[in-house]
């Protein structure tokens, strides 16, 4: 029988060797659920045993226990890491997760907010305190297309409001430029006129009612707040102001390369996935661009 831990110990080194890359905690922790679903279906076996029958037929009964394909897609790639870790500490010779695909899902785009509901949803806003940052913090993440997790890291020094950039620490602690507009700019300075008062830490661009940087949690529920008072009725997530960057500035530009360089996506698929170019402005860019397309 193999030693207790023989396999949670590498698994332990690897999250910790994540941690130390400055991984974000939330990615850290989802690394650990899927590396526990391993755990549970191989046991405490030596990972240089482990071949890529066992992850298949791993893999195979999580489908079976009803987990969908999305996240089984998730979890081999986070499988598919830690191999990857293995094999350079010299622990496997070759990585079983290599070559095996996940069972295909249907794919399926958020739906963006039109133009005309962002306009709607940051028209307006109050003058209260609060008021005055949630504007800076919706009109900031959809001017430059920020994750949530980047708006919340933002610290003061971070935007640079002559130039109208934004410094974004991103996934992997990667960090980029990114424009800031005209609306983000002005709600930005409305906000910064009564943050010090509010704010205890000294750093954190947008703080809570307690003066710290504000959580994940009251993020969301100010912008669920605002869709209401605004009467938007579409599900309005921090995620999809993000996608209606994308969206919006894709469908006026057609420029997808720059597009992937705002978001921080280091594919271009992911690019690609995760923004929609409706067929009327496709054709536009077809009858421009193609040489055979254009009629004598």
């Amino acid at each position: 029988m193999a030693d207790e831990g023989v396999l949670s110990q590498p698994v332990a080194a690897f999250l910790a060797h994540l941690t130390a890359r400055h991984y974000s905690p939330n990615t850290v922790a989802t690394y650990a659920f899927d590396l526990r679903h391993l755990l549970e279906r191989v046991g405490e076996r030596p990972p240089a045993q482990l071949t890529s029958h066992d992850i298949r037929r791993a893999l195979a009964g999580l489908h079976g226990a009803g987990l969908k394909a999305k996240t089984l897609a998730r979890t081999l790639s986070a499988w598919r890491s830690f191999f990857h870790y293995l094999a350079r500490q010299g622990t496997v010779e070759a990585n079983p997760c290599l070559g095996l695909r996940p069972p295909k899902g249907e794919k399926k785009l958020p739906n963006a907010l039109s133009v005309d509901e962002m306009a709607h949803l940051l028209e307006r806003p109050g003058e209260g305190v609060w008021s005055r940052r949630d504007a800076a913090m919706f009109e900031l993440m959809y001017s430059s297309g920020l994750r949530r997790a980047e708006l919340i890291g933002l610290n003061l020094g971070d935007v640079d409001r002559q130039a109208a950039e934004v410094k974004v620490t991103g996934k992997g602690a990667k960090t980029r430029v990114v424009p800031v507009g005209g609306r983000a700019l002005a709600a930005l300075e409305s906000w910064l006129a009564v943050r010090d008062p509010v704010a205890r830490d000294p750093d954190a661009l947008f703080v809570g009612a307690r003066g710290a940087r504000i959580s994940p949690s009251v993020l969301g529920m100010a912008l669920k707040h605002l869709a209401q008072r605004q009467g938007i009725t579409a599900h309005v997530h921090p995620h999809a102001l993000r996608h209606a960057f994308a969206s919006h500035v894709l469908q006026s530009s057609g420029d997808l390369r720059a597009v992937q360089e705002m978001l921080g996506h280091a594919s271009l698929s992911t690019t690609q996935v995760y923004t929609h170019l409706d067929f009327q402005r496709l054709a536009q860019v077809y009858d421009q661009a193609h040489p055979r397309a254009k009629k004598k």
